[in-house]
């Protein structure tokens, strides 16, 4: 399902510990904020290529495209923190063939949960500001740390790059990559994305190929990991009583 085939696997696991409308909401809140953690380090990687690298016309322009993008975004995300994502989900879809029908009714019959699941995203950015920019941080420290798998992984090749340029490659191939989202696993997108940006820094674009089949390796690790993790995981754990209208 491309990116986006864990979210039903995660509500599912929550349910029974927080709720439907709870952990519909945790694990929306959860995506949002990973997308827009994602804005947020393009658009900054945009000042780090400036302050490090040469800038012509052509690049400037690129440049200038990719911010606007970013900050229309950040936008979008922004109002969404303020006043929920579901409600405005559903209605988009309402206007697309073949599933305007199905969500139409959806959107009748699950009015009250959709609101209650809107206002639980709103809490977080109206309430909780040390939790939402806490996380934010988090996410983006993410991207800075996974910049020094390339770093270590090119280093591995005698390659002359440093951690900026670790985290220029990160920013455009993850860039490109999620630009192609529709692909299983960013199968060839990402591989194609980090040849594209290492042959930026002058380098031969095999090694951004090599990168990214050793991230693959990492990945396969993680996900072998997970699989084995929903068979054993929570057998031992009893689930309290965590109804939508349970007392907290």
């Amino acid at each position: 399902c491309g990116l986006m085939g864990g979210e039903p696997y995660r509500i599912m696991e929550l349910k029974p510990y927080t709720g439907v409308s709870k952990a519909t909401s945790s694990v929306i809140l959860y995506v949002m904020m990973h997308i827009f953690s994602h804005f947020w380090f393009w658009f900054l990687s945009i000042f780090l290529f400036i302050a490090f690298n040469p800038v012509g016309l052509s690049m400037g322009i690129l440049l200038t495209v990719i911010g606007a993008f970013c900050i229309l975004a950040i936008y979008f995300f922004s109002r969404g923190y303020k006043t929920g994502m579901a409600q405005k989900g559903i209605r988009l879809l309402t206007h697309i063939p073949f599933v305007k029908g199905w969500a139409q009714r959806f959107a009748e019959s699950k009015k009250e949960t959709l609101e209650q699941i809107d206002s639980q995203i709103a809490l977080l950015h109206q309430q909780h500001k040390r939790t939402f920019y806490s996380s934010l941080l988090f996410e983006l420290s993410a991207r800075i740390l996974q910049s020094f798998e390339i770093y270590l992984i090119l280093k591995a090749f005698n390659a002359e790059v440093g951690i900026v340029d670790s985290i220029l490659i990160l920013a455009f191939s993850s860039l490109f990559s999620n630009l192609i989202f529709f692909t299983p696993m960013q199968l060839g997108s990402r591989e194609g994305g980090l040849a594209l940006a290492v042959d930026g820094l002058h380098l031969t674009g095999a090694l951004g190929v090599y990168t990214g089949l050793i991230t693959r390796l990492r990945e396969l690790v993680w996900i072998a990991i997970g699989i084995l993790l929903i068979k054993i995981g929570n057998k031992n754990q009893l689930p309290k009583d965590t109804s939508d209208n349970s007392k907290s």
